[in-house]
């Protein structure tokens, strides 16, 4: 595995330790349809969260959250389209981003309603 995937892995696994932590059950992970994926769909009461992360070492190329664009914004709604017909979810959802540095030290910033 390339040092970047493995950043990113460990990032979505902090990611999901951050969240349970937070209350949020884990329903998927990794949830893939066709090309298009989603890190991490969890449950919160009522309401379905779909969760992007993004991770860096550093910020020295900016923050992690500035790497969702448009395109993977329009990504993410079609694969949690897929998914909330699948399962015919009828309750809230959201759309967060989870944004984490390692360096200097861990940073996790969790931003609610990234999008829509």
């Amino acid at each position: 595995m390339n040092k970047n995937k493995e950043i990113g892995r460990k990032g979505e696994l902090v990611a999901v330790d951050y969240l349970i932590h937070k209350g949020y059950i884990i329903i998927e992970k990794n949830f893939f349809h066709r090309r298009f994926e989603i890190d991490i769909i969890a449950r919160q009461n009522d309401t379905l969260v779909f969760v992007e992360v993004k991770t860096r070492r550093t910020k020295s190329f900016g923050y992690p959250e500035e790497s969702v664009d448009n395109k993977k914004i329009q990504h993410i709604l079609r694969c949690a389209d897929y998914y909330i017909n699948q399962t015919k979810w009828n309750g809230n959802i959201r759309f967060d981003i989870i944004s984490i540095l390692f360096r200097p030290s861990l940073s996790i910033e969790h931003i609610e309603d990234a999008f829509y």
